[in-house]
């Protein structure tokens, strides 16, 4: 029994040390930087496929429900249903976790943009699916096609928008 424990304690803290993100000291020392990485990548990754379950689910605004989301409701439905209790509003969202930069962006962080008339503050979220050379994918809810997938990196009109990236606790 013990082995077993420990096999399984080991190959944990494996898992985590690779959901690890590397940075660079102020030596140019690459380090282990474990304060950005919350959430496990198993409970993201069943996050994400949750929302990729949703893909074409309508818009409705103030929606909450899999008959119909606001970007809100769609981030809160899909974090709920793994037990995280949210803040109801794209705003209000906006405040939660740690600020990240963009290069640090990794799947399960929230992106921000302003409302489309471009005044103001956060008026849309979507999550971090997906992270390459090229590319920020991320899914939300958008006003004309509902849950959807966008690329961050070739989009003029989310660049433009663009507020901010947080990483929840």
């Amino acid at each position: 029994m013990r082995n077993i424990v420990i096999i399984f304690l080991v190959g944990y803290l494996s898992s985590f040390d690779s959901f690890a993100q590397n940075v660079q000291d102020s030596t140019n020392q690459v380090v282990n930087d474990t304060s950005l990485s919350k959430i496990s990548t198993t409970k993201v990754d069943e996050i994400i496929n949750l929302a990729k379950s949703l893909i074409g689910t309508p818009y409705v605004w103030g929606g909450i429900t899999p008959s119909g989301f606001d970007c809100s409701g769609f981030i809160n439905y899909i974090f709920g249903f793994y037990g995280y209790t949210l803040v109801r509003t794209s705003f209000n969202l906006a405040e939660l976790g740690e600020t990240v930069t963009l290069s640090n962006a990794q799947p399960g962080d929230l992106m921000f943009f302003r409302a489309p008339n471009n005044t103001g503050g956060v008026g849309h979220v979507g999550m971090v699916i997906e992270v390459t050379s090229d590319a920020i994918l991320f899914i939300h809810s958008s006003s004309k096609r509902g849950v959807t997938i966008s690329n961050f990196s070739t989009s003029k009109y989310y660049i433009s928008h663009y507020v901010k990236t947080k990483r929840l606790d």
